[in-house]
């Protein structure tokens, strides 16, 4: 019988799931892989088309680049966004989610709140909505110039230590809330400081009562673009899920770059239709002194000492007979929507697909 030799690209964090779920099932590791292609039922979603917003793109000319970096997976960065200028967050190697923190860079008590987003602009915030700041300042933080994708949301919370423990049984994984608070170390912020996130490049639904996530349509070169409204501190971070759909399975590198805006990007910023009366400072609080020190200043001392930083990958070989790959290839079609020819990236989502659909709870320690 033909068979075929595929190699897989699992990071560490994977295989430790993987090898852990074999213990428990007495199995070898190849044997547990073995057993999932052989079963194979993913269910998996139904492909959706990019929901691509009309945007202007710009030449480079009209606007001056500022500042540009890679964000490594498991990583985060806390930039300075002066108003006026525009942060561009962009897939530079295939679909991820970025979970997003925003503070006034002058008053930290001044947060992005994703319930006031969701309450505006609905689940999906995308192009022409605003990044709002939380009650009572209630201000519009930046503006979504672009958005190619179409896909962000304001849904779900940011993944924890505790999820991944209580499911998967981590001791340690990468994890957005812990992302953020490292990298909003750099400018004296707590781990209490990380707030509700913005889920850029998240594609998510509701069915019923229930919030659903699905693998992302994005492509390399999809991005979204913010013009800040005031000088904040933005904290993009790479979504720490590698064992879900919410990346495809994958952790990647994101590109950010910080821009000046052009006038034809300010000539997009649509008047708010009321114009604010009621907004509050903190002397206007009862209690108005509740920390002295509310500026955001960068620590020259701060390192950056994310978990699980860096991430190796460790490719792994699998042999399956023709006729096999052919069955599953043709059984999960729809994944060939997003992972095309690439026959390595599509049987790591069936197999990370079968984890979830028949392993989860299963390790000694997770919940049910």
């Amino acid at each position: 019988m033909a068979t075929r030799t595929f190699v897989l690209s699992l990071n560490t964090q994977q295989l430790e799931l993987l090898g852990r779920t074999a213990d428990a099932c007495g199995l070898t590791r190849e044997a547990l892989i073995a057993r999932a292609f052989e079963d194979g039922d993913v269910t998996p979603t139904k492909a959706r088309g990019s929901a691509v917003m009309p945007t202007i793109e710009l030449a480079p000319a009209q606007r001056g680049l500022i500042h540009e970096c890679v964000m490594e997976p498991g990583t985060g960065k806390a930039l300075e966004v002066r108003k006026g200028q525009i942060l561009r967050i962009e897939q530079i190697a295939g679909p991820q989610c970025v979970d997003f923190n925003c503070f006034n860079l002058h008053d930290y008590k001044e947060v992005m709140h994703a319930g006031r987003i969701r309450a505006v602009h609905g689940l999906r915030p995308t192009a022409g909505d605003f990044v709002w700041s939380a009650p009572p300042r209630e201000r519009p933080m930046m503006f979504i110039l672009t958005d190619t994708v179409g896909r962000n949301d304001v849904m779900f919370s940011r993944c924890s230590a505790y999820l991944y423990e209580s499911v998967y049984g981590f001791a340690q994984h990468t994890n957005c809330h812990d992302i953020q608070a490292e990298a909003q170390r750099e400018y004296g912020l707590t781990p209490d400081d990380v707030h509700d996130s913005l889920n850029f490049f998240m594609n998510t639904s509701v069915a019923g009562e229930r919030a659903l996530i699905h693998r992302l349509p994005s492509q390399v070169g999809d991005h979204v673009e913010l013009l800040a409204l005031m000088d904040v501190l933005a904290v993009p971070n790479v979504c720490g899920n590698d064992v879900g759909r919410t990346s495809n399975f994958e952790l990647k590198p994101i590109g950010l770059s910080i821009h000046d805006a052009s006038a034809a990007d300010f000539a997009r910023v649509p008047s708010l239709r009321v114009q604010p009366t009621n907004l509050r400072t903190p002397a206007d609080f009862r209690q108005p002194r509740i920390k002295a020190d509310r500026p955001l200043q960068r620590d020259p001392a701060y390192r950056p000492q994310f978990t699980n930083v860096p991430l190796s990958r460790v490719p792994v070989e699998v042999q399956l007979a023709e006729a096999t790959y052919l069955a599953l290839r043709s059984r999960h079609a729809a994944l060939v929507t997003y992972y095309g020819e690439d026959a390595a990236a599509l049987l790591r989502d069936v197999l990370l697909s079968w984890w979830e659909t028949r392993c989860a709870g299963a390790l000694p320690g997770s919940a049910p």
